[in-house]
């Protein structure tokens, strides 16, 4: 099949490479517009438009898929399917209609568990022990569209979303790719969604990450692990922000909310039930590092708590 691939993210780069490598035709990319980045805030184009430049293959960027100009452009590359992971913009009916075969989406669960934009966050947060990745033929209603495939991935008592995303990612692709191969042979059938098990995953904020000390320690390590790498999870100290890495269950004696104690090689937290101990720190105008190496340089009082 001639292919369209959508997508914007590092996350999306995996399946980018396993179509340009399958037998399919691609013929073209679409991602978002360049973005300001770093201190400069220079533009810089999407991991997946780098790429797509460095395999050769023209790049679309619309402002909105719903743009004439672009819908032309991809009418012009006649594409028989265009499959998406991670594009990051709502697709009009009148751009799904083009492909005949649609376009057909990698998304990182089992659906119709978490759809939406954060579904790996929102399982790790949740304390599933398994999730996966569905492909799926994209339709105007969120993440609801018929479904071809799926694969799944238990997960990891350590896994931030940085982790369990990028598993996700490369094996997702190869299921991306399987889908593919089988709509082109006839071999695939979409089946419709069913609503058992239905939720939600909406984008999570800044706001969502700081960490709330009086809920149980294995609630805190959920949050934490659920926003690493981003938005980041951050907590406050002396007034200030600070942003935190995993952390690690004890089984220590019991420390107020919040509360710190400091060891020569550690950093505790109270929380509603046990203590964690902090893995790395990055205070403000800092570099992370270790966050027994960031006590180092604290001068601790008494009562010295996080959250304050």
């Amino acid at each position: 099949m001639r292919l369209v691939f959508a997508g914007t993210p590092e996350v999306a780069v995996p399946a980018l490479d396993a179509i340009a490598e399958s037998r399919h035709e691609l013929v073209g990319v679409v991602t978002r517009p360049d973005a300001p980045a770093g201190r400069g805030r220079k533009l810089v184009a999407s991991p997946v438009a780098q790429r797509a430049e460095e395999l050769g293959v023209p790049v679309l960027k619309p402002e909105h898929p719903r743009d004439p100009d672009f819908q032309d452009a991809l009418k012009a590359l006649a594409p028989d399917c265009c499959p998406v992971v991670a594009y990051g913009a709502l697709l009009p009916q009148s751009a799904l209609d083009i492909p005949e075969h649609g376009w057909v989406n990698l998304h990182f669960s089992v659906l119709p568990a978490w759809r939406g934009a954060a579904p790996v966050q929102h399982s790790l947060w949740a304390g599933d022990e398994v999730t996966g990745a569905t492909t799926f033929r994209i339709v105007k209603e969120l993440d609801a569209g018929p479904t071809f495939g799926l694969m799944t991935e238990r997960v990891r008592p350590t896994d931030t979303a940085g982790d369990l995303l990028g598993r996700l990612a490369e094996g997702g692709a190869g299921l991306l790719v399987a889908t593919l191969d089988g709509i082109e042979d006839g071999a695939l059938e979409a089946r419709d969604q069913s609503v058992d098990g239905l939720s939600f995953a909406p984008k999570i904020t800044v706001e969502d990450a700081q960490v709330d000390w009086t809920e149980p320690a294995i609630a805190v390590d959920r949050r934490i692990r659920a926003c690493t790498p981003a938005p980041g999870a951050w907590s406050t100290f002396d007034g200030e922000r600070i942003k935190l890495g995993a952390v690690t269950l004890t089984d220590r004696p019991a420390l107020a909310p919040g509360v710190l104690e400091v060891t020569k090689n550690a950093v505790y937290v109270g929380t509603a039930t046990g203590p964690v101990e902090l893995g790395e720190v990055k205070a403000f105008g800092k570099k992370l590092m270790r966050a027994a190496d960031w006590a180092r340089g604290v001068q601790f009082a008494a009562d010295a708590r996080l959250g304050d």
